[in-house]
């Protein structure tokens, strides 16, 4: 009987070779290689969302900007034409870019109105949404409806939990929409309270200013507060401008 090893023709399996071995080895590191760089996408997506909701306090949604309407309309002829086709071409395309604008921010209620039920369903939670649309911005409110009252723990201490949660808010909205969001949320009527209290403030040191000439600081306030008492000091014709840094930041009120 021979000693010689059968060998079947035909057999699936391969001999495997220091090239082969390489091959493989090269091919696995490609793999991992890919694996890491989607798990390094995917942090630095999460990375940037966090920078996002961390900016609300200030830098590119910071409010306390003196109001300027961001879709300003020069209504001068600036080539002094005033042909019937001219002075018709450009109020029909101001009216469609109104109208665009105006379906812009009734998504936005639409979509901030169906992610804030939704919250309040998981949380088993009271409360309406009322929807509507104050100057260029959508404005949602959380009131208290016919089954029960709205938790004011929503709202925080100084505000802190409402601001939180309106920022969650316009990121589910820019999500859906793929536009940036600057709706307004309130609950339980918390922001306009603020804003009479606000408004009773700085009326009161406009009064000081434009008596004694000199400068004077209004109390800490959020970046909503800020914006209402900007608007109210621009509307009496003086100057203000912010100062410090949160949670410490403030407006200060200067003579014109």
């Amino acid at each position: 009987m021979s000693d010689t090893p059968h060998v079947e023709q035909g057999s699936d399996e391969q001999e495997i070779t220091p090239q082969a071995s390489l091959e493989s080895s090269q091919a696995t590191e490609g793999q991992i290689s890919t694996g890491q760089a989607s798990s390094d996408a995917a942090e630095a997506e999460l990375a940037d969302s966090l920078r996002s909701v961390e900016s609300v306090e200030g830098g590119d949604t910071d409010e306390d900007a003196s109001d300027q309407d961001d879709d300003g309309e020069d209504d001068s002829d600036d080539d002094g034409q005033h042909d019937s086709e001219t002075g018709e071409a450009q109020p029909a395309a101001r009216r469609g870019l109104r109208r665009d604008r105006t379906d812009l921010l009734e998504r936005e209620g639409e979509v901030a109105a169906d992610f804030l039920e939704s919250l309040l369903d998981i949380a088993d939670l009271d409360g309406d949404i009322d929807v509507d649309i104050d100057g260029d911005r959508a404005s949602i409110a959380i009131v208290d409806s016919e089954d029960g009252r709205v938790p004011r723990r929503l709202v925080g201490p100084d505000g802190r939990v409402l601001e939180a949660l309106q920022e969650l808010t316009r990121m589910a909205v820019q999500a859906a929409t793929g536009e940036r969001s600057r709706l307004m949320l309130d609950v339980a009527g918390h922001r306009a309270q603020r804003r009479a209290a606000v408004l009773e403030a700085t009326r009161s040191v406009i009064a000081q200013v434009k008596e004694s000439g000199t400068a004077v600081p209004l109390a800490p306030m959020t970046a909503f507060e800020r914006k209402v008492a900007h608007d109210e000091v621009l509307a009496a014709g003086l100057v203000s401008e912010s100062e410090g840094t949160e949670p410490s930041r403030h407006v200060v009120v200067l003579p014109a």
